[in-house]
């Protein structure tokens, strides 16, 4: 039985799990240890979010959340500027539980599709060509060549973040990102 009411225990919950997913990844995810690690168990997890399934779209779902406040917060530039600040975001040191846990799920959702992890990766390349098509001038945003010049910026920094995240080499990629800026 799923609770559809979000109380405050069922938050503080998803919470606890939100920072013991950052700090553990989800891939071996058990429900016995993470219950413990954040003083409940498994009986009330099931009971809040349904199965495990279900607590694991709901940790995905608030990672997301995290993605789409920065998705909010960006400012007004063009496609090269906004590139950019996301790079600035991405690369910085605070943000890398969320973006290993973002990488983990977006993989997941590929190799698994039908699982908790389904339309992840689809989702948040949405997320972020919206993102990247707003920073573009509307008189062009809509052609074939924006279209690929956003894509192109998303999979530069798609690209630069997983060797970041692999080699911890942040001048390098960081340069690399500089030398590939896409044209307006």
């Amino acid at each position: 039985m799923v609770s559809e009411t979000a109380s405050p225990r069922r938050t503080e919950l998803l919470e606890a799990a939100y920072g013991y997913a950052l700090a553990h990844g989800l891939a071996d995810l058990s429900l016995r240890p993470l219950a413990a690690a954040i003083g409940s168990s498994p009986r009330v997890l099931l009971y809040l979010f349904g199965s495990k399934e279900g607590l694991i779209r709901e940790l995905l779902a608030r990672a997301r959340a995290d993605e789409v406040a920065l998705l909010r917060s960006a400012p007004a530039g063009g496609l090269a500027e906004t590139t950019l600040m996301i790079w600035g975001w991405l690369s910085d040191p605070a943000h890398r539980a969320l973006l290993t846990l973002w990488t983990e799920a977006y993989a997941r959702s590929l190799i698994d599709p039908d699982g908790p992890w389904s339309a992840f990766a689809a989702e948040t390349v949405r997320d972020w060509l919206a993102l990247l098509a707003a920073a573009q001038p509307e008189s062009i945003r809509d052609t074939p060549a924006a279209e690929a010049a956003r894509t192109a910026a998303l999979a530069l920094l798609r690209g630069a973040l997983l060797d970041l995240l692999a080699t911890g080499d942040h001048a390098r990629t960081t340069a690399a990102v500089h030398a590939a800026l896409p044209p307006g």
